[in-house]
């Protein structure tokens, strides 16, 4: 399994000669977005435009490409023809394993008048006895989720998980090795110092992956 993370929150999953696309938003510059390739798979965690980037991903999609996401993001983009899931869902994709969890996306006035989330995922994709899951935007909660490698928000500002619940989060879980990532919104921007200060200070297993960057499980 093959996990590159793109800017802010996308992450390309490369496993079983499928190419799955998560979170693949408006904020990834277009020279990189050519590095997405031609997705089999593209799973969205919730309506948000800086997690689905629907004009371009109609350009690089393959006839067969599959969409995932919630009724309430379907709703959201009524050119894209989804597929329904919601927490506690289990798809089987050709020996790709990939559970839907929880994901409470957290409010601010700012989202007043339509852009409120109800219906946000994370999704855990397994293959080859590797777990890969991306939390979505989600501030923190309880969790029996087992992975290998976690994403998880650390951008806080009343939406997702800040530095400190991110890292407790990931202890919580188990993760093998936590991924920072959700840091990079020109709107809401993370405080990385802090980033570093409390995933070192709780002796996590950490890595922040710059865009483009992989790693093979």
């Amino acid at each position: 399994m093959n996990i590159t993370k793109f800017t802010h929150a996308c992450v390309q999953i490369e496993t079983n000669g499928k190419n799955i696309l998560v979170d693949a938003g408006l904020y990834s510059p277009e020279g990189e977005k050519v590095n997405w390739g031609s997705p089999d798979y593209v799973f969205v965690t919730h309506k948000h435009g800086d997690h689905f980037d629907e004009a371009f991903i109609h350009t690089i999609k393959k006839d067969t490409t599959r969409f995932f996401a919630t009724s309430e993001t379907a709703s959201a983009y009524p050119n894209t023809t989804f597929e329904i899931v919601k927490e506690g869902d289990e798809i089987d994709l050709e020996g790709i394993k990939v559970e839907v969890t929880k994901a409470i996306h957290g409010y601010i006035p700012y989202l007043k008048g339509g852009e409120e989330v109800s219906e946000g995922v994370g999704f855990v994709f397994e293959a080859d006895g590797k777990r890969a899951y991306c939390v979505g935007d989600s501030i923190c909660f309880k969790s029996d989720t087992k992975c290998n490698v976690l994403f998880v928000p650390v951008c806080n500002h009343g939406l997702v998980m800040g530095p400190y619940e991110a890292a407790e989060f990931s202890k919580a879980i188990g993760a093998n090795l936590a991924i920072p990532y959700h840091y990079d919104s020109p709107d809401f921007p993370a405080n990385m110092e802090s980033v570093h200060k409390e995933f070192d200070k709780i002796g996590l297993n950490w890595k922040l992956l710059e865009s483009g960057e992989s790693i093979e499980l």
